[in-house]
């Protein structure tokens, strides 16, 4: 993530408007829209699993093939969030992060990490091949570059640090980049997947015989228990045990709010005039970049007027990940950055979609997996994957199966939701936290509105946005193509921060913890449970 001044400042490359761009993620656009049920009151489980998400999914299909009930509950349609929006890179090299852990836990915890996330590529492998799932499977090399030479050392240190873990990692000159990429640290035997294909057949499969997969179901509240009661909008589901597995815990007693932070980063799929490299590729880069291809059969069936080939690869390209914060670009350059990253690189004909993905980072880098808090002995959590859900996520369904099923697990401890920090990550919380509470919370909310001047006659321009105040209160007004002004309160309902408008997405996004609502106010992602309510001009 990048706290760059230069950040704050659109860069003088002026690329096509991003609106241009299809505003769709590749996964989403070559799959169908799923349409199960909603849940109705009435249902006793033995386990309830919230969030529709690899992490949810892969927790039931575990549980559903240890001989357990589940029902699954996702507030709005099955692997449409988070998880319909990643990279898809199923590899434990995550980063430079392997000497920062074995420097920060013991070895025996950092081995832990490794091997859980080991162990989800070849769960995901064994899974594809069992069920026949069509899902674009294949094993390839991830690549971490680095993008300097003042990095060099600290890939070589990750290098020794795997490889003294047991990865399958080597200190590789050059990579199959078309660029100098400089040195890199190579992991074999990594994979790149379909998400949506993968996990809308995992569905199929839990959906039926006494398990279930509910949409368009919010869970609103939980009291733990001998059983536990979750309530959702449509009622009551009484289970043994509750997986809380959507993108940030909706039930937070622990304070996960001050434990991790929101970061967002911007992907394009694109053609490119050569033959795309082979391989995942990470960079050392402050913000660092992002690649990998995928067949582009999909996306040419998929669009009736895509000039693409079949049998072509697209290049998928991003990075510009930053926290979330009231000053900064606009979302929209942030898209163009991605694009002369791509351009600079490579050959690049056309852009074919473009999205952006919200992860959150725990002051460690380590997530959260395992019983949500000390006093909820039958509630369990899998959170904070900083970037890395596909295989961290599919990690945690396989941990909290065995904590329910077997009561313990090989892997747990490094990631115990109730770990204490080592003492390097004691800063990131304290800063983390105080710009969130001082800045955002208190003084930047009164200095923002004083410095805002203006009232509700202040109107924005046709496709934009602006905050203005009325009687004291900050409200966000969006005129919409049609002319129609959308006035919502510009308050996250969640620890009352001031929202920001995301002018590439058309949403209003939480600089704090990262809630997102539409321009008309309604709740894309938590925390917030409640929307931004509708305000009278």
């Amino acid at each position: 993530m990048s706290d760059d001044p230069a950040d704050t400042k659109p860069d003088a490359y002026a690329g096509p408007d991003p609106a241009s761009f299809r505003p769709e993620s590749l996964w989403l656009a070559t799959t169908p829209t799923t349409d199960y049920e909603p849940f109705e009151n009435g249902l006793d489980v033995d386990v309830a699993v919230v969030g529709g998400g690899i992490t949810g999914l892969t927790t039931a299909i575990e549980l559903k093939e240890a001989g357990r009930s589940v029902a699954v509950l996702e507030s709005d349609r099955i692997v449409e969030s988070t998880t319909g929006h990643t990279t898809a890179k199923l590899t434990s090299q995550h980063g430079l992060l392997y000497d920062t852990l074995l420097s920060e836990f013991t070895e025996r915890k950092a081995r832990q990490y490794a091997d859980a996330n080991e162990a989800a590529i070849e769960a995901v492998e064994q899974r594809v091949d069992e069920h026949d799932i069509d899902c674009d499977f294949r094993r390839t090399a991830a690549y971490t570059y680095a993008a300097s030479s003042d990095d060099i050392e600290q890939i070589e240190d990750e290098v020794q640090a795997a490889q003294r873990l047991g990865l399958p990692a080597s200190y590789v000159e050059e990579t199959p980049l078309p660029f100098d990429a400089g040195p890199a640290v190579r992991f074999d035997d990594q994979a790149e997947f379909h998400p949506r294909k993968y996990l809308l057949a995992i569905a199929e499969e839990i959906h039926g015989d006494g398990s279930y997969v509910f949409e368009e179901t919010r869970a609103l509240d939980l009291e733990p228990g001998s059983p536990c009661r979750l309530e959702t909008e449509r009622g009551e589901v009484v289970a043994d045990d509750v997986v809380v597995a959507t993108h940030f815990p909706f039930h937070d007693r622990a304070g996960y709010f001050s434990r991790m932070h929101p970061h967002r980063a911007y992907l394009l799929a694109v053609r490119i005039e050569e033959e795309p490299p082979e391989g995942m590729y990470y960079n050392t880069a402050s913000p660092p970049a992002t690649m990998r291809t995928h067949p582009a059969g999909d996306a040419a069936a998929a669009d009736e007027d895509a000039a693409l080939d079949a049998d072509e690869e697209l290049l998928i390209v991003g990075g510009q990940s930053h926290k979330p914060s009231v000053s900064g670009v606009p979302t929209s350059e942030r898209y163009r950055r991605c694009e002369r990253f791509a351009r600079e690189h490579f050959s690049v004909e056309s852009i074919e979609y473009r999205w952006s993905t919200m992860d959150y980072s725990p002051v460690d880098r380590v997530p959260f997996i395992g019983k949500i808090d000390p006093f909820s002995k039958h509630v369990y959590v899998g959170t904070g994957f900083n970037g890395w859900g596909m295989t961290a996520g599919t990690a945690a369904g396989m941990i909290l199966s065995d904590l329910i099923t077997e009561g313990s697990s090989p892997w747990a401890d490094i990631f115990n939701p109730q770990r204490l920090p080592p003492k390097s990550a004691a800063k990131t919380f304290f800063e983390e936290n105080s710009t969130v509470g001082g800045s955002f919370v208190g003084d930047r909310i009164k200095s923002l509105l004083r410095s805002l001047g203006g009232d509700a006659a202040d109107m924005p321009a046709t496709g934009e946005a602006s905050i203005v105040r009325r009687t004291g209160r900050p409200m966000g007004l969006y005129r919409d193509e049609d002319d129609a002004i959308h006035a919502v309160s510009a308050v996250c309902p969640h620890m009352g921060c001031l929202v920001r408008w995301n002018d590439a997405e058309r949403t209003w996004d939480c600089p704090c913890h990262g809630s997102r609502f539409t321009h008309e106010g309604d709740v894309l992602s938590g925390p917030a449970l409640e929307g931004l309510p509708y305000r009278e001009l």
